[in-house]
């Protein structure tokens, strides 16, 4: 239990308490509490009798739930894990194939990258070999086309969904990245041997190659224009949020906001400087963008998932208060745990009307909520 004592303790060390008195949380904290115990309440009864959650070819439902569970501030962290954990994390062990990911029909990355997570948050020592080798699973899955150690191809540098050769992306690149980064307290004493890490350098330049930003996006469609600037699309040749024509008559990819916390959170975890204008760039365009009624460019598509990069994000980033276009700051804990306290359903549940990326799933959309509001939870400062 101790990894997860570490993450809970960072994410209170990483959000500045200078601007805010604690005590005006008071009351939004515990109904954060009880919500979240609400939701996994709810996510225990989803599980199926075998440990898994959901769809058994998709280990990504039963690792979400399981971090749920286990970052839950109501659980007893002095007391050995329920039987639904040790059961559910007993079944995802058993779902490692020999290269290491963790997955069963396809999506390789994205399950192995939300399984390692889990299996970080239940920081059982038992459980350090698995993290290991599926670490080396998905630092394998990082594109390098010539193998040469260039970035030439603009695929370079980011992690695909790993069961098909077709692309890189920034979804699958950022969960990766969080996995390494939470799991490397495993290997950094060497007990477990040289273990190879990311290209940091080459993931720096395909982050980079997401984003609107000219100065250091090297390709066409990146644009300054006011409303694209600094926000980040889908891959180095594609954004969700569609495409613009510019004054110049060139045409843009557009910015949106799910991937632009994404885009966020990895130049965080590449331990990128607060004063790099590619960091700078982003959270101006996130607080001229900011919102939690709606996923920034999408509407309500992927909204959950915008809901929980926007949460880790910040956290990770240390922003207390958000800067805005208008010089004033968002109180977005506030903001943000208000309003998922405010959809959730008399029986502890979320789900999102507009069914895009399995969104009309409970189960995946209830996990998703639950993460973030202990983000929130954590990240609110103490008295």
């Amino acid at each position: 239990m101790k990894l997860v004592s570490a993450l809970i303790f960072l994410a209170t060390a990483l959000t500045s308490t200078a601007e805010v008195n604690p005590n005006r949380y008071e009351s939004l904290k515990q109904e954060i509490r009880q919500a979240i115990a609400r939701g996994n309440d709810w996510l225990k009864t989803q599980q199926k009798p075998n440990g898994n959650w959901d769809d058994g070819a998709t280990p990504a439902f039963t690792a979400l739930a399981l971090t749920a569970a286990i970052r839950d501030p109501n659980l007893d962290r002095k007391a050995p894990f329920p039987e639904s954990i040790e059961k559910g994390l007993g079944w995802l062990l058993a779902q490692q194939k020999e290269d290491g990911g963790i997955y069963n029909r396809g999506l390789t990355v994205y399950n192995t990258a939300t399984a390692v997570t889990a299996l970080v948050a239940a920081g059982r020592p038992t459980d350090e070999p698995a993290i290991v080798k599926a670490r080396k699973h998905l630092i394998d899955n990082q594109w390098d086309i010539d193998k040469k150690k260039e970035t030439d191809n603009p695929n370079d540098g980011g992690i695909g969904y790993g069961s098909s050769n077709t692309h890189t992306d920034m979804s699958n690149t950022y969960l990766a990245i969080e996995a390494l980064a939470l799991s490397k307290k495993v290997i950094e004493d060497g007990k477990h041997g040289n273990q190879p890490d990311l290209d940091w350098g080459a993931a720096i330049t395909f982050l980079s190659r997401c984003q609107n930003l000219q100065e250091t996006n090297d390709r066409d469609w990146a644009s300054n224009d006011p409303k694209n600037k600094g926000g980040f699309v889908y891959d180095s040749l594609e954004s969700k949020a569609g495409e613009e024509k510019l004054p110049d008559g060139r045409t843009a990819l557009r910015s949106y906001g799910s991937m632009s916390y994404a885009g966020l959170l990895s130049f965080v975890y590449a331990k990128m400087s607060a004063d790099d204008p590619r960091v700078i760039a982003v959270k101006e365009w996130l607080g001229k963008n900011y919102t939690v009624a709606e996923n920034p460019n999408m509407g309500t598509q992927g909204l959950y998932y915008y809901y929980q990069t926007m949460s880790k994000a910040l956290t990770a980033a240390n922003v207390g208060q958000l800067k805005l276009e208008n010089g004033k700051e968002a109180d977005w804990r506030k903001d943000l745990g208000e309003k998922l306290l405010s959809v959730q359903r008399e029986d502890g549940s979320w789900v999102n009307a507009n069914g895009r990326w399995m969104e009309s799933n409970p189960v995946l959309v209830t996990a998703y909520t639950v993460l973030s509001l202990e983000q929130i939870y954590n990240a609110i400062p103490q008295k």
